[in-house]
């Protein structure tokens, strides 16, 4: 009796896939579906008024912002954090502008939090055409820059989790200035998302004034408490690049991307796409020094596996990654990017 009823729920909830222009056939349908069945059991388990609000809420703001996202998917973007409170005359602030700028100038798109300081500054780069905002509705912050304020690509949320949520999904890199709680948390989040495998690995850049000392401070407590008292591995300092100079910041997430271009698991493989196709001596050398990365098997260059839909045309390496030494992997992709021809890698430099 119990599989006759699944049965007639699932055609049910297959008939609403139908209606809305899905296809239960395909797994972008019976994604769907399962999102369907998921709510519908919110009312076997009795969720109150407080719970289901924080579900539908979060499920339309999620909606609402990869709608605003979608249309800009080809196009590389990065993150930029910063306190709020960096006044326009603060050298801290002109150099959020100068590398903002000089990093639309290489085709980028700049995602901030759509407030003063630091993310009006990343903004004034790029403009409003480039610029994305993922607002947060605050007490003490409640409208948008000038610069995004009234464009399509302005977003606003009601929960943090959310909007944190797609300042890591659509950016290709990161890029911290100084800053209060938000701007660690940020940084710390994404830091510890690359480490742990739950975001793929990008650029993270920590930007400070000439001859200022914020990050490098930072730095200081990074490797004298966190790797000093064994909480991270040597490995990990590698997720991050602390610059004085906006230029050699820009030139580094840049250069993350002279040879490599993304990541993916196929089953238990992880499958780097790359630019340039290594030679079979090139392969070999990251076998020597790389070894450790390998719970099994080789590195092996590859074509598309079964179940890729995305990049079929760029060569890539395929192992069975060991998916706990991100710090190492990342070392890894700084080989495969010195493989690139030198001409390959556009370089930041002062308008």
């Amino acid at each position: 009796m119990s599989k006759r009823v699944d049965r007639a729920r699932i055609e049910s909830l297959n008939r609403l896939v139908r209606k809305a222009g899905g296809n239960p056939t395909k797994l972008s349908g019976q994604l769907i579906r399962q999102m369907l069945h998921t709510a519908l059991k919110l009312c076997r388990d009795g969720a109150d008024n407080g719970e289901l609000k924080l579900i539908s809420r979060g499920l339309k703001e999620l909606r609402t912002a990869m709608h605003v996202f979608r249309p800009y998917q080809q196009v590389p973007k990065i993150s930029i954090f910063g306190s709020a409170r960096t006044q326009e005359e603060h050298p801290h602030y002109q150099a959020a502008v100068q590398f903002s700028r000089l990093i639309s100038q290489a085709g980028w798109m700049v995602i901030t939090g759509a407030g003063g300081g630091i993310m009006q500054a990343g903004l004034v780069g790029p403009g409003k055409k480039a610029s994305f905002g993922v607002a947060i509705r605050l007490p003490f912050e409640t409208a948008a820059n000038q610069i995004i304020a009234g464009d399509e690509k302005l977003v606003m949320f009601r929960y943090f989790f959310t909007r944190k949520l797609m300042f890591v999904k659509e950016a290709h890199a990161v890029a911290l200035f100084p800053g209060g709680f938000g701007t660690h948390d940020e940084g710390f989040e994404v830091l510890a998302l690359i480490q742990t495998g739950k975001a793929a690995t990008i650029p993270v850049v920590m930007v400070d004034e000439p001859n200022g000392e914020y990050w490098a401070h930072w730095n200081e407590y990074v490797r004298k408490q966190l790797l000093g008292n064994g909480m991270i591995s040597p490995e990990d300092l590698h997720l991050y690049f602390i610059t004085n100079d906006p230029c050699k910041a820009v030139d580094h997430v840049l250069t993350f991307y002279r040879n490599y271009d993304s990541q993916r698991y196929i089953r238990d493989r992880l499958v780097i796409r790359v630019k340039h196709q290594p030679t079979a001596e090139q392969v070999e050398l990251l076998n020597e020094q790389f070894s450790d990365l390998v719970a099994k098997g080789r590195i092996e260059l590859s074509g598309p596996l079964d179940g890729e839909l995305a990049h079929l045309d760029l060569p890539r390496l395929k192992f069975h990654f060991n998916k706990r030494s991100y710090g190492r992997l990342r070392l890894f992709i700084d080989r495969l990017n010195d493989f690139a021809p030198p001409c390959s890698t556009p370089r930041a430099s002062s308008p």
